[in-house]
């Protein structure tokens, strides 16, 4: 079971797609606690300096899917046990 899980699925045009885009960008960019507005709601995350990346193109049925995704550890590197 995840401890948290967050989804959001909306429509949004290109231009308010890549405003959404950049403010996650801002966030990785300056790491350390990133706040991401997210819907009506605000989500604060540690973002460390190194992250795991998986970026995946799908077509077909009409449609092309792009997921692009970020992962990292939930405990901070060198943390004691």
């Amino acid at each position: 079971m995840k401890d948290l899980k967050f989804e959001q699925k909306s429509s949004l045009t290109r231009l308010e797609a890549a405003d959404q885009l950049a403010a996650l960008a801002e966030a990785l960019r300056h790491g350390g606690n990133a706040e991401l507005e997210l819907g009506p709601g605000t989500m604060s995350l540690r973002v460390p300096d190194e992250l795991r990346t998986e970026i995946e193109v799908e077509v077909g049925d009409g449609e092309i899917e792009m997921e692009i995704e970020l992962k990292w550890p939930t405990t901070r590197s060198g943390a004691a046990s």
